[in-house]
């Protein structure tokens, strides 16, 4: 009962108690008490991430994903041995669910490192989930495929196709405005997420589930099936059963999370018009396997990648109907002249192969010919200047174009609560000319770096019509909304970055087109103010808090724990 040279299954990493054999007979009988043979023990072992919660609709079909994902994991002669992680829900994590990402993560690649597995099926699907696993499954090197919880049905309000949450904003803005009643907020409220799954527009968990096949770790038409359909049950039991092959042939997950994978990625982001936070996400899954995201390079790949799946926020669809439409073969194909198609998937075969293996392609109006975009270039722009000299992030496809080339006056709001304060005061000095600046939602200052970038427009002009307005933070925004949005300003203010120092009344430029961000105010001017109001880092005595002020980096190095990136350094990506 000796433990091999070379252990697999249950004979991998043996709980220490000094005597090998031992360690491996006590497994053995503890797992036959939960009714397995020797017959069972002696299969590849394939580990579920578990991470269903009461507290996350979005994963609200788990059990029934589990369930297929066991099968198809026995039909392929495997043992599937399902496993609870932290999970996330986007609406109900306190202060915001980005502060809980990278917790997620490390129990993911400690509980990846601890249990005996041969490979790893990641089940996940809100916003932080799915990063959250592919950086702690990145770090622990196993073989690994995700499998995507998938989108919700879209509802209808007053004969008008909702879901959310794009038109959860829409709604709640008009509700603001006076421009419906209480009545009504209440019936649309009804009818926004009217299943389980998540955003059913191209919100982050849609966005970082088209990553996530882009990057090949989910099997093939992975990303799109929503979660409540056949199609999405038939994935989850082909993920069980890749999970057996990838176990057999040792597929790691260094072999697929290549250079060319990351950079396969980012050009599907920018095609989708995804969200924001991707970037966030990217550099920090890039980080783990020992690449830097240089946003310049993927400023440029962006000048030539536009955006070509009409979904909301940046168009007009569903992710329903992007599926429909084929799903991501349908894009991929679109995009082949500027894919790296011999980047590897966790099948085992190379993208290009896995678009040859693609149902034929059909007449459909979701995914558009890189002829007739819906934008031309990618749906974000990196922006750089003296209001942010590490970069900012702008998603220029959600837009207002009238606002891309603008000059204003700032109107500043020093905190989250400052903002709740005046922000709907009819004695708030603010034209629709201004510009919003909201300070400390960074990685350190919120802390967490939460999505209240998207500022609400203050009520007395949107009760005069306004729809947009330039705003500037160093939070993020959710992939839901849209507006003339600056986010991710780095460094943020909270460590004293030059946002940490703009005054009301101080003119601000912005310039999309030139990429500028700019910040009219001397470079003298600005030392002088912060040697008069130098700032202090927020601080936490103990616990998760300290942890995460004392090592969390800044958003152009992924809002990760500095101590989680891989120590070897291999380049940086995209290529210049």
């Amino acid at each position: 009962m000796s433990d091999s040279k070379d252990p697999s299954g249950m004979r991998k990493g043996l709980t220490n108690y000094g005597d090998a054999g031992f360690s491996l007979f006590l497994r053995k009988a503890f797992i036959k008490g939960a009714g397995l043979t020797d017959h069972a023990l002696d299969r590849p072992v394939i580990g579920i991430a578990d991470t269903g919660s009461g507290y996350n609709p979005c994963h609200g079909n788990m059990p029934q994903l589990i369930e297929a994902v066991q099968r198809g994991i026995m039909l392929a002669g495997g043992l599937p041995v399902k496993f609870p992680t932290i999970s996330i829900g986007e609406s109900f994590a306190a202060p915001t669910s980005m502060y809980l990402r990278n917790l997620m993560s490390m129990d993911t690649e400690e509980m990846l490192r601890a249990q005996p597995m041969d490979a790893v099926v990641l089940i996940g699907g809100c916003d932080k989930t799915v990063p959250a696993q592919l950086m702690g499954a990145a770090s622990a090197g196993l073989p690994a495929v995700q499998l995507i919880t998938g989108s919700m049905l879209t509802g209808t309000h007053r004969g008008e196709v909702v879901g959310a949450c794009t038109d959860c904003r829409r709604y709640w803005a008009k509700f603001r405005a006076d421009e419906i009643d209480e009545q009504e907020i209440n019936d649309v409220n009804n009818q926004l997420v009217p299943s389980v799954g998540t955003c059913s527009v191209m919100g982050t968990a849609s966005t970082m589930a088209c990553v996530a096949e882009a990057l090949g770790m989910t099997v093939p038409g992975g990303a799109t099936p929503p979660a409540v359909t056949s199609d999405r049950m038939r994935v989850a039991e082909h993920t069980g059963t890749v999970a057996v092959e990838i176990a057999r042939s040792r597929l790691t997950i260094d072999k697929v999370l290549t250079e060319k994978a990351f950079e396969n990625a980012m050009r599907v982001l920018l095609a989708i018009g995804g969200s924001t936070n991707a970037i966030v996400h990217i550099t920090a899954i890039a980080g783990r396997m020992g690449l830097e995201v240089d946003l310049q390079a993927l400023d440029r790949m962006g000048r030539e990648t536009p955006v070509l799946v009409d979904l909301k926020p940046s168009g007009q669809h569903y992710m329903e109907h992007f599926h429909a439409a084929g799903g991501m073969a349908t894009l991929l194909r679109e995009l082949k002249p500027l894919l790296h198609l011999d980047a590897l998937t966790v099948t085992g075969r190379t993208l290009g192969e896995e678009l040859e293996r693609a149902a034929p392609p059909f007449k459909q109006d979701v995914v558009r010919p890189r002829t007739n975009p819906i934008y031309r270039e990618g749906g974000i722009a990196v922006l750089r200047g003296n209001l942010a000299p590490g970069g900012a992030i702008i998603k220029q496809s959600a837009a207002d174009p009238k606002l891309m080339e603008h000059e204003g006056r700032a109107v500043v709001f020093e905190g989250l609560q400052d903002l709740a304060d005046r922000i709907d005061s009819d004695d708030l000095d603010v034209q629709r000319e201004d510009i919003l600046v909201l300070k400390n939602i960074g990685p350190k200052g919120a802390p967490g770096m939460p999505e209240a970038g998207y500022i609400p427009l203050p009520r007395k002009l949107a009760r005069q019509g306004v729809k947009d307005m330039v705003r500037i933070s160093d939070g993020r925004m959710s992939g839901t909304a849209f507006g003339t949005i600056v986010l991710h300003v780095t460094p943020e203010s909270a460590i004293g970055g030059p946002l940490a120092h703009v005054r009301n009344g101080d003119r601000i430029r912005l310039s999309v087109s030139k990429r500028e961000i700019a910040l009219l105010v001397s470079d003298a001017e600005l030392a002088r103010r912060a040697q008069e109001q130098p700032v202090h880092e927020p601080r936490a005595e103990r616990g998760y808090r300290k942890l995460f002020l004392e090592t969390v980096t800044q958003a152009d190095k992924g809002v990760d724990f500095d101590f989680l990136a891989a120590p070897v350094k291999k380049g940086a990506v995209p290529k210049a």
